[in-house]
């Protein structure tokens, strides 16, 4: 059988991808062939800096892609001058970030695979006031209007209604249509990638889902947008407090839990699985994976990091 390659942009050149990369990389046991973006610079410098013996193969993209060696990393190169191994982010790195995406994208509109990756992405420096994230980013480069960022655990995956929003202006996304597409999406999601329909729960904004404002976003929005998506027969339950809804007997009930802000799901979540989970956007053309944590440049060099993540999201393509 053929495996559709797993194409992975390496991201910001310094953070811990090579590092977590390379320790996943060691032990390769996968069934697809990887595609590497990358700097074969950086790469090369921090194989021999990590004492890996692992081999690279270069990819001319300007010639057709046919076969596809397993056992290596097969690099689509990206010029970056870097004479340090570990340098600090800054916007130096942008137009090899965006040079990477392009050619990602590229090659993901030829069809060669439908199986994405994308490493650590400084939010402030590259995507800067342009897009909340890069799930905000890939949706307006494929031209993808409805998108839901997953946190994904087999026991438990959970989404964020609004990502990353300043607090003071999440209230003003919260809408009965945004509610309404983000479960439609998610729903999809879930019998297409994993031939089952999903429990989905789905949490308030307020505390206990009350509060001494005027305007009650709980009555007024989240519970008529449960009862119209009940009744057109989704599997969806709430509104839920916050503070109660990952307790163990009420999360085992569900397969995903939507809450209406970034913190109110990730806080909880990554408490439970740490580093085993991982960031899906559903409602693109393919499907995007990411490992759930940033670049780290504190860790650079130090070979501490730990690499479950972008090690759950290789697995999670692997097929």
């Amino acid at each position: 059988m053929n495996f559709k390659p797993i194409l992975i942009v390496a991201g910001e050149p310094n953070s811990i991808f090579f590092e977590i990369f390379l320790k996943t990389f060691k032990n390769n046991t996968f069934k697809s062939p990887i595609i590497l973006i990358a700097s074969k610079k950086i790469l090369e410098k921090q194989i021999v800096y990590f004492k890996y013996k692992i081999k690279i193969e270069e990819l001319d993209i300007k010639k057709e892609i046919k076969k596809i060696n397993s056992n290596v990393i097969n690099l689509v190169n990206v010029e970056y001058d870097q004479d340090k191994i570990f340098d600090k982010i800054s916007k130096k790195s942008n137009t090899y970030i965006k040079k990477s995406f392009e050619i990602a994208l590229d090659i993901l509109k030829k069809k060669i695979t439908n199986k994405f990756i994308n490493g650590p992405i400084s939010k402030k420096s590259f995507l800067k006031k342009n897009y909340l994230g890069i799930t905000e980013y890939l949706a307006k480069k494929t031209n993808s209007k409805n998108v839901a960022m997953i946190i994904y655990n087999k026991s438990l995956s959970v989404s964020p209604l609004t990502t990353h929003l300043p607090v003071k202006q999440i209230t003003k996304k919260i809408t009965k249509l945004e509610i309404i597409n983000k479960v439609k999406i998610i729903d999809l999601f879930w019998r297409k990638f994993f031939k089952k329909k999903p429990k989905i729960a789905i949490t308030g904004l307020n505390p206990h889902c009350e509060t001494t404002d005027i305007f009650n976003e709980d009555e007024r929005i989240i519970k008529p947008s449960i009862e119209f998506l009940k009744k057109n027969k989704y599997n969806i339950f709430g509104p839920f407090p916050a503070d109660t809804i990952f307790l163990k007997n009420n999360r085992k009930k569900f397969d995903i839990v939507i809450g209406m802000y970034h913190d109110q799901v990730l806080t909880p979540v990554k408490t439970l699985f740490e580093y085993d989970a991982i960031n899906i956007t559903a409602g693109l053309p393919f499907i995007r994976v990411s490992p759930d944590h940033g670049p780290n440049e504190q860790m650079l060099g130090k070979n501490t990091s730990n690499h479950l993540s972008i090690l759950r999201s290789i697995q999670f393509l692997d097929f």
